[in-house]
């Protein structure tokens, strides 16, 4: 009886998929063949003006195949859990230059209305996932779409045979039954095969995808490096450097004192001494926020350890196993971690902390998880999107999940090789 039952579930469930995969793959045709017919309609009377029921079918073939497409995604994604990524191509900044025209990556237009219709219309006709889409209108319904059909099909026939008089009709209706049934638990499962086949990106397409990606990359890490070395001219002008003129100064006056004032003499020698102290103090803070020793010394895990330390927070550190990795790695992941304990502690009102450092199969993670009140998300220049950046260098990834009221877990993922 179980089996029954599970099977009567599985036909009906299977039987509602099928419906929705035919609908989509369907719609596209729908739209033709609906203008197909008011074509051969107006032939006869209105020899040029049948024209027109085509072109509009054109338009909408162009303007359905990108939602099309979409909900196949998501049918997909969320019937079997495949997830296939879409590869469209996303607008660049529209940038006012001090001519007053307006900068969309491609022309110079008069008003940012224009920069953006030209930018979205140059994009929507050299993204090649839109060729991509626009075949996939015309596969669909020759494959998904045919093989979804079959149970609603089915359907249709049972209710037109046993609803006509007649043993032919009876077993026209019958066997419209027995197709229904039989193939609805498996008919929509054609989708998720076509779907990966003909919607994921191309090789081509991937490539471009992860040539601007690394040209992004690229582009950040001159700007971070810039912008680090303008820190350290910066710290070095304004701390160091002030401080060890004051020190020479100092000296070259206690020189002159030493034979007619030889108190005032030493208390600039005194002075000088604690200003050569402080002046190391700032350079090895300077040396720390530029590579830490503990990093170079002790590896990941202890520096971290020296984080948790040093923070304000009730911090926990877990780790698996000891590791050594690249140095720029280590560095990569000793800061995103400083920054995000820094949020926890700034931003989130966090009282406590937990790290864990691990590996898995395919290289370094790290989870970051606090008490906070939640609500992180990735601002463009922000720290979490400089977190992001940093780690893209190293094809890592950053995985952000703070919901209001919190906890905010953070998962960094750095593919490498430990020694």
């Amino acid at each position: 009886m179980r089996q029954v039952l599970s099977w009567v579930r599985r036909a009906c469930v299977g039987f509602v998929r099928a419906c929705a995969v035919a609908a989509v793959a369907l719609l596209v045709p729908a739209v033709w063949a609906a203008a197909v017919a008011l074509w051969i309609w107006w032939w006869d009377a209105h020899l040029w003006s049948g024209i027109g029921p085509l072109i509009w079918a054109c338009v909408g073939t162009l303007a359905l195949a990108r939602p099309v497409c979409r909900m196949f995604r998501a049918l997909v994604a969320r019937w079997t859990g495949t997830v296939i990524p879409a590869g469209y191509r996303q607008p660049g900044p529209v940038v006012r230059m001090s001519t007053g025209y307006w900068w969309n990556g491609y022309s110079y237009e008069r008003t940012r209305r224009d920069a953006l219709m030209d930018q979205k219309l140059r994009m929507w006709w050299r993204d090649p996932a839109v060729w991509r889409d626009l075949r996939f209108t015309a596969i669909a319904p020759l494959t998904a779409g045919v093989v979804a059909s079959v149970p609603p099909a089915g359907v249709v026939a049972a209710v037109l045979g046993f609803s006509q008089p007649g043993l032919p009709a009876r077993l026209v209706g019958a066997l419209g039954l027995v197709v229904a049934v039989a193939g609805a638990p498996y008919a929509w499962r054609i989708a998720e095969p076509v779907a990966v086949r003909f919607l994921r990106p191309s090789s081509t397409m991937a490539l471009a995808d992860r040539v601007d990606e690394l040209t992004a990359q690229r582009a950040d890490t001159t700007v971070a490096q810039a912008a680090e070395i303008r820190r350290i001219e910066r710290d070095l002008h304004d701390g160091a450097q002030a401080r060890l003129v004051a020190l020479g100064l100092s000296l070259a006056t206690a020189e002159k004192l030493m034979e007619t004032d030889p108190d005032q003499a030493r208390a600039l020698m005194r002075q000088a001494r604690d200003g050569a102290a402080t002046s190391l103090a700032e350079l090895r803070e300077l040396v720390r926020g530029i590579t830490p020793p503990v990093l170079n010394e002790r590896g990941l895990v202890d520096a971290v350890r020296a984080l948790a330390l040093d923070s304000p927070l009730d911090v926990t550190v877990d780790d698996g196993v000891q590791l050594r990795l690249d140095p720029p790695i280590e560095s990569a992941v000793y800061f995103g971690v400083a920054e995000l304990l820094t949020n926890a502690a700034k931003h989130a009102h966090a009282s406590t902390v937990r790290i864990s450092l691990a590996r898995d199969d395919t290289g370094l993670v790290v989870d970051v998880e606090d008490d906070g009140r939640g609500g992180a998300d990735v601002r463009a220049g922000g720290g979490l999107d400089g977190l992001r950046r940093r780690l893209a260098v190293f094809d890592g990834t950053v995985e952000i999940t703070s919901p209001s009221g919190g906890p905010t877990h953070v998962r960094m993922m750095v593919p490498c090789a430990s020694s």
